[in-house]
């Protein structure tokens, strides 16, 4: 039942240079499709093209896969055939200052509008100075002014007269006005007035307190004439206003006659200039004093007439007029004001103000019409976006407010622009595992985006594709600039592939990976001045990124080599095995091997795992010390009971175990401890085991073989010395070139081992046995040697018992 070694060809994949029909990749085409992704291009096709709500597409897996890629080539594919989105503009709102209203125009026409507003606020401002200044206006005005005048003079001329009548005159004191009796046209002095008999004087009294009324009710008129006034050059200043607007709006009107919100513009504007041109020519004039009179710059009047302008002016959020077809946004800062929009403020006067001019566009706004890509992860690590994101898709429109506004969290009065209708579709970039948390935690993402695009990191390593993959290595080296590669730099590259990934009959396609091995190949290729990147070039950048990583790794075989670590590489012990397992420091991963060790005793069965029971052992490897428990039972319990307890421990571990790689090293570990057969040490072992003593595939078996090797290696090598691997793990290997040499020579050794039978007989030399016609296994394998052990265990275990039982007796 001996199971040979692997040989050399198992151990290593080459690619054959003959499947390859080119001297270098400056002969390959480039590759336009993205290669290993059927599963995600038929995704991404049918979410591109589907038009329902709800139908937006989260591309999830690992980075390098082509995610952004594949999706921004469909999104700008069917981007250049759809219509260019509408122009989105802001205008002041008349009605309510807050609340900016949204208008819609044809792309390109949003720019036009903005220009025209802003020569019309200019030529407003002209229109309006000559309007008022001509001589036209003077005139009509004067005519205005001296109508009250004359009625006023009528009036008092009209009350002296009958002041005249009674001899008395109307005088202006510092009082105010009164009445004096006069004589002979002079005014009576009052010592003479108050010589006069008296009668008389009673009878003057009472005439002037009778004129004292007729002049209370003339100035109590006054006012009213006033207003009349104000009121007739307010209807006058109308009406040149609105001369004046009238011609410069005429012309817009009829541009935009088919756009109803323009037209009502339009209409709004005028109304208000007109209500408002005698603020804005005080305005103007007192800017015009300010500048006369100051050098240090513009005064509040002059930032209170601009602002108030400011009104009549266009917001132009979107501008759509550079587009050939609908805009595809990738937003690599999704922050929220970035995704949602903001509303800006100004330092003025002390205090911050806004306006509809300070609004401005997210991505959303930039987007919408067309298609966004966003990043999961980012989008999730920024406050609030992920609500803001799913409110927006759910309500089909884009509110721009502030998170404090949308928590309820700010009571002062702010803008409130009016909601964009939002329609485009979205494509969130991500790994798997955010996908399926989101898919698990939020019932409302299921809902917005349903369009699962699963991307694939590997694929065969199949003649047709590594011709394609070829291609790929051509396109990535022209697109980033570097030198051509050879054949056997190629074929290099295809086989660290494979060796990344894990599997030789399996490539990466995570690119990212491969054009840093490119570029750094190319850095070699450039210090010797070869004109071709080689082989050895990407050797080199293999070997110099490795030892850029591997000072732990480094550290970890100098203790083992100095028996700091206690590791043994040859003899033979009972109840200890090498274990081998792998160590990830970032994106660099090594193996090292670990001592364990497994001690028996009398007991009920029980199988005690020392780091389950100190809270070093992750689930997964409990799991699997469960599972020898249940091999034991059932290959020696199934006549009489377990009569023994086991303890089984990692030596030298001081952080946590995980997995159940090791638990075929503890299996053999324990059948040795119970049959008292040593282990050969310079054998070490990886592999899952489960109920039946099958071998099972495990993760990392490149690295834990050679990290086994590396010790092995420098304690010198024996022809003893090798690694036990599961045998469905042959598939995987893609070993190193030294670990090869050795195996060629045979001064170290890989075993396929397909079930603990044949991994104890190579560990021990002895077979494991067989049950005989009578239930027994033959004595001189380690089942047997096992059985004969429990049975004497049993044995003393009884004996205990009936002895407890005559005392209790």
């Amino acid at each position: 039942m001996s199971v040979p070694p692997l040989l050399p060809d198992q151990l290593y994949q080459a690619t054959d240079l003959d499947s390859l029909h080119f001297e270098d990749t400056d002969q390959l085409e480039d590759l336009a499709e993205i290669i290993g992704q059927p599963r995600a291009i038929e995704a991404v096709q049918f979410g591109t093209g589907m038009q329902s709500a709800g139908y937006n597409i989260f591309a999830l897996g690992p980075p390098g896969t082509g995610k952004r890629s594949l999706i921004l080539k469909y999104f700008s594919d069917h981007a250049s055939k759809e219509a260019i989105p509408q122009d989105w503009c802001y205008l002041h709102n008349f009605d309510q200052e807050h609340k900016p209203k949204a208008i819609r125009l044809p792309a390109g026409q949003g720019s036009i509008l903005q220009s025209s507003m802003v020569q019309f606020v200019e030529d407003l401002q002209t229109s309006l100075t000559a309007a008022f200044e001509s001589d036209e206006y003077r005139t009509r005005r004067r005519m205005v002014e001296s109508e009250v005048e004359e009625r006023q003079e009528a009036a008092f001329e009209k009350l002296q007269g009958e002041a005249k009548k009674d001899n008395f005159a109307l005088l202006r004191t510092p009082a105010g006005l009164v009445f004096a009796p006069i004589k002979d046209g002079e005014v009576i002095p009052p010592e003479e007035f108050n010589k006069l008999p008296e009668d008389v004087r009673k009878e003057m009294e009472k005439k002037v307190q009778n004129l004292q009324k007729e002049l209370q009710t003339l100035l109590q008129n006054i006012p009213s004439w006033q207003r009349e006034l104000r009121g007739n050059i307010r209807q006058l200043n109308h009406e040149i206003t609105e001369l004046a607007v009238t011609g410069l709006l005429e012309d817009l009107r009829t541009e935009y006659g088919e756009f109803p919100q323009v037209i009502e513009f339009l209409e709004a504007v005028q109304r208000d200039v007109i209500d408002n041109a005698s603020n804005l020519l005080e305005s103007e004039s007192s800017t015009s004093m300010e500048n006369s009179t100051s050098h240090s710059g513009p005064g509040k009047s002059s930032r209170s007439n601009d602002l108030f302008m400011h009104r009549y002016k266009v917001n132009l959020l979107v501008d759509n007029s550079s587009l050939e077809g609908a805009p595809v946004i990738f937003e690599d800062n999704p922050t929220y004001q970035n995704l949602i929009g903001r509303v800006e403020n100004m330092a003025m006067m002390g205090t911050l103000m806004t306006d509809f001019t300070l609004i401005k566009p997210g991505s959303l706004h930039l987007a919408n019409g067309g298609y966004l890509i966003l990043d999961a992860r980012k989008v999730l690590l920024q406050p609030y976006v992920w609500e803001a994101l799913k409110r927006a898709l759910g309500s089909g429109q884009i509110r721009i407010e502030s998170p404090a506004q949308m928590l309820g969290l700010l009571s002062t009065i702010s803008l409130d622009p009016e909601p964009i209708p939002l329609e485009l579709k979205i494509a969130l970039l991500g790994d798997r595992l955010l996908y399926y948390l989101l898919a698990q935690s939020d019932p409302e993402f299921t809902e917005l985006f349903k369009v699962q695009a699963d991307f694939a990191e590997e694929i065969s390593r199949s003649p047709e594709n590594q011709q394609l993959y070829a291609r790929m290595i051509a396109t990535l080296t022209r697109k980033n600039n570097l030198h051509p590669l050879d054949r056997a730099a190629v074929a290099k590259v295809i086989e660290h592939s494979a060796r990344q990934v894990g599997d030789s009959e399996k490539l990466t396609i995570q690119v990212n990976s491969i054009v840093d091995l490119l570029q750094e190949a190319e850095y070699w290729a450039v210090a010797k001045e070869d004109t071709r990147i080689q082989a050895a070039h990407v050797q080199q950048a293999i070997d110099a990124r490795i030892y850029r990583a591997d000072r732990v790794r480094e550290r970890y075989q100098e203790n083992i080599l100095r028996e700091t670590i206690i590791i043994s590489t040859n003899g033979s012990q009972v109840g200890q095995i090498n274990g081998l397992s792998v160590i990830q420091m970032g994106e660099f991963s090594f193996g090292v091997p670990s001592r364990i060790t497994a001690s028996i005793r009398r007991g009920k069965g029980d199988v005690i795992d020392i780091e389950r029971e100190v809270e070093l052992s992750g689930p997964i490897h409990s799991k699997g010390v469960l599972i020898l428990a249940g091999f034991l039972s059932q290959r020696f319990a199934s006549e009489q009971p377990l009569a023994l307890s086991a303890s089984l421990v990692f030596e030298q571990s001081y952080s946590g175990v995980e997995g159940d790689s090791a638990s075929s090293a503890e299996l053999y570990a324990l059948l040795s401890a119970m049959s008292g057969v040593p282990i050969k040490q310079s054998l070490a072992v990886t592999g899952s085991v489960n109920q039946h003593g099958l071998i099972q595939a495990i993760g990392g078996v490149n690295q834990k073989i050679e990290g086994f090797f590396d010790i092995c290696q420098a304690r010198g090598l024996t022809g003893d010395q090798g690694v036990l691997i599961p045998a469905a793990n042959t598939k995987h290997l893609m070993l190193r070139q030294d670990v090869r040499d050795a195996a060629a020579e045979g001064s170290f050794n890989i075993y396929p081992v397909e079930s603990i039978d044949q991994g104890i007989e190579l560990l021990t030399g002895i077979p494991m046995g067989q049950l005989d016609t009578d239930g027994s296994y033959p004595a001189s394998t380690i089942s047997g040697k096992v059985q004969a052990r429990l049975s004497q265990l049993a044995e003393k275990e009884n004996q205990t018992g009936q002895q407890n039982a005559e005392k209790d007796s």
